[in-house]
């Protein structure tokens, strides 16, 4: 600092301020712009910055909205201004977005702000916040798309200087708005940018709920029910929610049925005996009940099934039939027990007629085919079916080579065992035929 201005501008701020409400306001803002100058010149941090906040508050006290919004540009663009000044200013102007009534004026300011900020990595952060207010304003409106491509300008995650949480918040809402765009795309790649080991504290369980239930609806859109699995598993081992949140016991209603939805494979049956092994979840017998039903290699007779648990699972978003998402998910679960069924059945036969396997499936002869070729394809089982005979083979048939193979293991086997035995009978003998001679006199 070259020069200290602060008595200066203890005398001449407060005769502007009258100058000011008197309404002499052009020849306030003229003499504070001499004084401007001088302190910038002058390096002095302190007054330019007192100087610059001064100008913006006259013209907003007297409501010069115009005024405000020039001398906001002017002064950003002064030559050598000074950038913690200029940051000053600015988060004193964004106090006053949300002073505005007028949707207009307030959008201007947004608007004037969003621009001296461009570009500048000292006032990102307010840049940001200004964004998403202009974002929110616009979804009120009903712009859902501009109010989301609004939010998508900014990087948010690449901000040094903004808060981990407030970070954190800034690509949740991201990623609400994707969502109610549908742009479910987009949604999944900005939910790549949030490391979840941050949800690991129970100071931040609000975020991380928030994270899990856009990715719910995420993944239910696309049908990946084994992924909405486990994120209701992270919402239902969160410490907030086990602590009496009303959540707790809706959430462990999902967790059944989206495993329970999700196509079969070494995961999911992995991720399913864990679930059914889980002690809370005695409070709910009636699913607990279902869901041992899929862990058993019993058969389960689809009109059964929907006469005890059709009324209840139909009540849950899930299985809502009054939507197109709701009747398909209730066709899928449909596809679940006749899977299974076939599972079962393969463990137990080894061949099977057509007749009797749509009688045990409860379904049409071509669906009962259908289903199984399915399950050979993605190779759950193995299964053969001769149509002219009406026969379907469970057990794959060997060739030559193969049984002869099978054949010379067996008999390589059995002559090791063999010499072995012979090898301890020998031993055996010799330990007695010793003893009996030490024995004799």
């Amino acid at each position: 600092m070259e020069k200290d201005y602060s008595p200066i501008c203890d005398v001449q701020l407060p005769e502007t301020e009258k100058l000011a409400k008197g309404g002499n306001l052009a020849d306030a803002l003229e003499q504070l712009m001499v004084l401007e100058k001088q302190t910038r010149n002058a390096a002095d941090l302190a007054s330019n910055t007192r100087v610059l906040i001064h100008i913006i508050r006259l013209c907003y006290e007297c409501k010069n909205f115009k005024a405000l919004n020039e001398n906001i540009i002017i002064l950003s663009k002064k030559h050598g201004a000074l950038k913690q000044a200029l940051t000053k200013m600015v988060q004193e102007a964004v106090t006053y977005v949300e002073k505005f009534t007028d949707k207009g004026q307030r959008s201007e300011l947004i608007e004037t702000l969003r621009t001296v900020t461009e570009g500048k990595i000292y006032v990102e952060v307010e840049r940001a916040r200004l964004t998403r207010i202009l974002s929110r304003m616009r979804e009120v409106e009903g712009k859902i798309n501009e109010a989301c491509d609004i939010l998508q300008e900014l990087q948010v995650e690449t901000f040094g200087s903004m808060e981990k949480r407030e970070k954190t918040d800034f690509i949740l809402e991201q990623m609400r708005l994707c969502l109610a765009k549908k742009d479910y795309t987009k949604c999944q790649i900005i939910s790549k940018k949030i490391n979840t080991k941050y949800f690991s504290s129970k100071e931040v369980d609000d975020l991380k709920l928030r994270y899990y239930d856009l990715m719910i609806e995420y993944a239910l859109h696309s049908d990946q029910y084994f992924n909405a699995c486990k994120y209701c598993r992270e919402i239902f081992e969160t410490k907030s929610v086990q602590e009496g949140n009303p959540k707790y016991k809706e959430i462990a209603y999902y967790i059944i049925i989206l495993i329970i939805l999700a196509p079969y494979d070494n995961e999911q049956s992995n991720l399913i005996h864990i679930i059914s092994q889980d002690e809370r979840l005695n409070k709910i017998p009636l699913y607990k009940d279902l869901i041992k039903l899929f862990i058993t290699n019993e058969l389960m007779r689809w009109p059964k099934i929907d006469e005890i648990y059709g009324s209840a699972l139909k009540k849950t978003f899930v299985f809502d039939v009054s939507n197109e998402k709701g009747k398909q998910r209730w066709t899928d679960f449909h596809k679940r027990v006749t899977e299974h069924n076939i599972r079962v059945i393969a463990k137990y036969y080894t061949r099977i007629t057509t007749k009797r396997l749509t009688e045990l499936l409860d379904l049409p002869a071509t669906d009962a085919e259908e289903f199984l070729s399915r399950l050979v394809v993605d190779k759950t089982i193995y299964a053969k079916i001769d149509r002219p005979a009406g026969i379907i083979n469970f057990v794959p048939s060997q060739t030559p080579e193969a049984l002869l193979n099978s054949w010379s293991r067996n008999v390589n086997s059995l002559l090791n065992l063999m010499e072995k035995t012979t090898h301890l009978i020998t031993k055996e003998e010799m330990v007695h035929s010793i003893k009996k001679v030490n024995v004799s006199p």
